[in-house]
């Protein structure tokens, strides 16, 4: 399935790339991302209180950057409308540092929608931070939080790659996807996925020791909401012992397949054969009592509320 394997493929943190050069795709930054081979991403110096566009209709991105070209969109993907709106003022403030990137393989498919990143963000629980240490790249899953205009996440004081990329102010890549059903051609090679994806680019800053308890809190209440009012309260040493990182979604780009089969009705195709999305929804299991929980405890109210809220329905129509 070369379009779905290869779609999610594209937003990977380290397939970006900038025309096929050897150039950082963060400009000066410390540390250059860059893929000579698969062209993907055109990046460009644009003021970022330009409107942006969310475009999920037949034309390609064009006002992110002068001379972005238009595409023909895939058979079967139209009939959904072009979506303009104003940037964030996060984006706003970065305007004289910060590059707008384009994705330049299926651009029909770049979202530029503050309202689909948070949506996105704040539905997915694990996203993958990478970075290059001593020369060498690695990607670690990580729980993480949308709070305003940063991503949290969190790890020991003991060290590890995040604190060390901290530090040395070295460009790291945050991915979140979220993958929304299979997309059943009649063929192979038209078979997809659609998904929604993210790649956050930037620095990640050491949360201040005064914010440490509140940036907790916030991580806590993300992954197990109303947990905390339940169980005891972190300790001191415990706080000591955490480093709570954040990583400004200043530069961001965003990529999503919401469609059905391409298809047209003189495709060549035996439309006998059956064709269409089988959406992905995903809900939580039974609860299950720690061995030494006595029977007689009561299922606590965040675990009763996270098992039984109902999951999102992406069914196309």
């Amino acid at each position: 399935m070369s379009h779905g394997v290869d779609d999610l493929g594209d937003d990977g943190a380290f397939v970006e790339a900038v025309d096929g050069e050897q150039r950082p795709v963060h400009g000066d930054s410390d540390l250059q991302l860059v893929c000579p081979v698969l062209h993907e991403l055109d990046c460009s110096q644009v003021q970022s209180d330009r409107r942006l566009v969310h475009m999920m209709s037949s034309d390609a991105l064009t006002d992110l950057a002068p001379d972005a070209a238009r595409t023909a969109p895939a058979a079967g993907e139209t009939g959904r409308a072009a979506h303009v709106v104003q940037s964030a003022p996060a984006a706003q403030a970065s305007a004289a540092t910060t590059p707008v990137r384009r994705i330049r393989r299926l651009s029909e498919r770049q979202v530029v929608d503050r309202a689909a990143l948070d949506a996105l963000l704040d539905e997915e629980l694990v996203g993958h931070l990478t970075a290059v240490a001593d020369g060498v790249p690695i990607v670690v899953p990580m729980g993480f939080a949308r709070v305003g205009d940063h991503v949290l996440v969190h790890g020991s004081t003991g060290g590890g790659f995040a604190l060390r990329a901290a530090a040395e102010k070295s460009t790291v890549a945050f991915a979140v996807t979220a993958l929304d059903g299979l997309v059943y051609a009649r063929s192979l090679f038209d078979s997809s996925m659609n998904y929604r994806s993210a790649v956050v680019y930037g620095v990640l800053e050491t949360v201040d020791d005064d914010e440490t308890d509140a940036a907790l809190l916030a991580l806590s209440e993300r992954l197990m909401p109303g947990r905390p009012a339940e169980v005891r309260e972190t300790i001191r040493k415990e706080v000591a012992a955490t480093r709570v990182l954040r990583l400004r979604l200043d530069d961001v780009v965003m990529k999503v397949r919401a469609a059905g089969v391409s298809e047209t009705p003189d495709d060549g195709e035996d439309h006998t054969v059956w064709a269409g999305v089988v959406p992905l929804t995903r809900t939580w299991g039974m609860p299950e009592r720690s061995a030494l929980t006595p029977v007689q405890t009561p299922t606590p109210e965040s675990v009763v509320a996270l098992t039984t809220r109902s999951a999102p329905d992406r069914r196309l129509p």
